[in-house]
C-alpha cells in the first residue's frame, strides 16, 4: 500500500469548525457589538478589550486564495481600474467588496470601523482607505516607524501615543470605553496563545519533524484572527498535545524524512499542497519558516499600552534586512536545516524586496544552498508550473548530491 504524502492532523476538523464559527459570528452572532476590519499588524488586543468584534481581510483573502477564488475577484477589481501590479490580497479584497456574489461567504460583513497599521506594508493603508471610502466607515491608520537599528525610546514613545489615539478613536466611534482589567486578561490570553504557537513550532526541531509547511500555514489562522481569546488558547492546547504525541511516537509529517528545509515568505495559497508535494517527492520537509513565527511575539504583561507598542513596533517586516538574515541563520542552526527556499512573491514587495541580498548573506554565513521561486501568494496567473517544477528538481538533485 502506497504511503500518503501527508499525515493529516486530527485537529484539522476542529480547526475548520473554529474558523467557520469565527466568520459566522462576525456576520450573525455579534450580539450588537461593533465590527472592525483590522490589518494583521494592528493591536487587536485593544479592540477586544473595548468590546469590538474583529475580522482580518488578509486572512479572508488567503482563504479565497486557498479556495482558488482569488483570480476571479482580482479580475473584478481590475475591471474597476485597479492595477494588476497591486498586491493580490488587496485586489482580492476589493473584488469581494465590488462583487460579493462571487466571493466565499459573499465577502466580509460591512465594517463599523477600520484599523490599519503600516508596520507590515504601505499597500494595506491605501487598500483599507479604499474600503473605508466604499463603506463610509471611520478609518484609523497607525504609524509604526521602520526600525533600522532596533527599537529606540523615542520610537516607542511615538507608537504609544499612536495607541492612545487609537483608544480615543474607538471611544468616539463606538462609545465603548477601554476596560483596563479586560485589557490585562486579553493580553494574558494573547501571550498564552503565542507561547503555545511558539512551542508547537519548536517541536519541529525533532527528527523527523512532526509538521510540514502546509501544517504550519493552515494552523496559523487562529493566532491571527482569534489571538487574545479563550477559543484560540483551547485550540493550540489541543494541537500541541497532538504534535507532542507525534514526537513521542517518532511520527513525521511526511514519510521517511530525508532533507530539512526553511521557507521564507507567504505561502502560495492556491498551490499549498501541490507546490510542497514537489519537495515531498524528494522526502524533503519544511521544518521552519519566517512567516508563521511573526505571531509568536509576546506582549510584556502589566505594561499596558507600552508593552503592546513595543511588540507591534518590532514586527518582522518592520525591521532591517540584517535582522531578517540573522533570523534565517538562527533558524537554520536551531532546526538542523539543509537548505532554504525563498518565495519571490510578486504581490508582497516589503517581504520580497531584498531577498536576493538576504539569500547571499545567509548562504555566505551558513554554507547552505538557497532557491528562489517566483510566484504570487493569491494570483494563480503568476504561477508557471513547469518552470517551478524544473527549478525545484534541479535544487533538490543538487542537495541530494551535496
Amino acid at each position: 500500500m502506497t504511503q500518503p504524502r501527508y499525515r493529516k492532523l486530527k485537529t484539522a476538523n476542529h480547526l475548520q469548525r473554529l474558523m467557520q464559527w469565527h466568520y459566522a459570528s462576525a456576520r450573525y452572532l455579534r450580539m450588537g457589538r461593533p465590527l472592525a476590519w483590522v490589518s494583521s499588524g494592528a493591536p487587536v488586543e485593544i479592540l477586544r478589550a473595548m468590546g469590538v468584534a474583529t475580522v482580518y481581510p488578509e486572512n479572508y483573502t488567503a482563504l479565497c486564495g486557498a479556495q482558488r477564488q482569488a483570480v476571479g475577484l482580482c479580475e473584478a477589481a481590475e475591471a474597476q481600474g485597479y492595477s494588476p501590479d497591486l498586491c493580490s490580497y488587496a485586489r482580492t479584497s476589493l473584488g469581494s467588496i465590488l462583487d460579493g456574489k462571487g466571493a466565499p461567504m459573499h465577502g466580509l460583513p460591512r465594517p463599523d470601523l477600520i484599523v490599519a497599521c503600516n508596520n507590515i506594508c504601505g499597500t494595506v493603508v491605501k487598500w483599507f482607505e479604499a474600503a473605508a471610502a466604499h463603506y463610509q466607515s471611520p478609518l484609523l491608520v497607525l504609524d509604526a516607524p521602520f526600525l533600522h537599528d532596533g527599537l529606540q525610546p523615542s520610537t516607542l514613545s511615538y507608537v504609544v501615543a499612536q495607541l492612545e489615539e487609537m483608544v480615543r478613536f474607538v471611544e468616539r466611534t463606538t462609545h465603548h470605553r477601554l476596560d483596563a482589567v479586560q485589557l490585562e486578561e486579553t493580553v494574558r490570553l494573547a501571550n498564552e496563545c503565542t507561547e503555545l504557537w511558539g512551542e508547537i513550532r519548536a517541536l519541529c526541531k525533532s527528527r523527523p519533524s512532526p509538521l510540514n509547511a502546509p501544517d504550519l500555514f493552515v494552523n496559523m489562522a487562529p493566532i491571527v484572527v482569534l489571538r487574545g481569546t479563550h477559543s484560540a488558547v483551547r485550540f493550540y492546547r489541543r494541537l500541541k498535545a497532538e504534535v507532542e504525541q507525534r514526537v513521542r511516537d517518532g511520527v513525521g509529517a511526511i514519510p521517511d524524512e530525508k532533507h530539512r528545509l526553511l521557507w521564507d515568505n507567504i505561502a502560495i495559497w492556491y498551490r499549498l499542497y501541490g507546490f510542497y508535494n514537489l519537495f515531498v517527492d524528494y522526502k524533503a520537509c519544511f521544518v521552519a519558516d519566517t512567516y508563521t513565527g511573526a505571531w509568536s511575539q509576546t506582549l510584556p504583561p502589566g505594561d499596558g499600552l507600552q508593552g503592546i507598542a513595543a511588540a507591534y513596533a518590532t514586527i518582522f517586516l518592520n525591521q532591517s534586512l540584517e535582522y531578517r538574515a540573522a533570523l534565517m541563520v538562527r533558524l537554520i542552526s536551531e532546526y538542523g536545516v539543509d537548505g532554504f527556499v525563498m518565495h519571490v512573491n510578486r504581490s508582497c514587495k516589503p517581504y520580497s524586496l531584498g531577498q536576493y541580498a538576504i539569500r547571499r548573506a545567509v548562504m555566505e554565513r551558513t554554507g547552505m544552498p538557497g532557491l528562489l521561486i517566483e510566484a504570487d501568494m493569491c494570483d494563480a496567473r503568476s504561477y508557471a508550473e513547469e518552470a517551478v517544477r524544473t527549478r525545484v528538481q534541479a535544487f533538490m538533485e543538487s542537495l541530494a548530491e551535496a
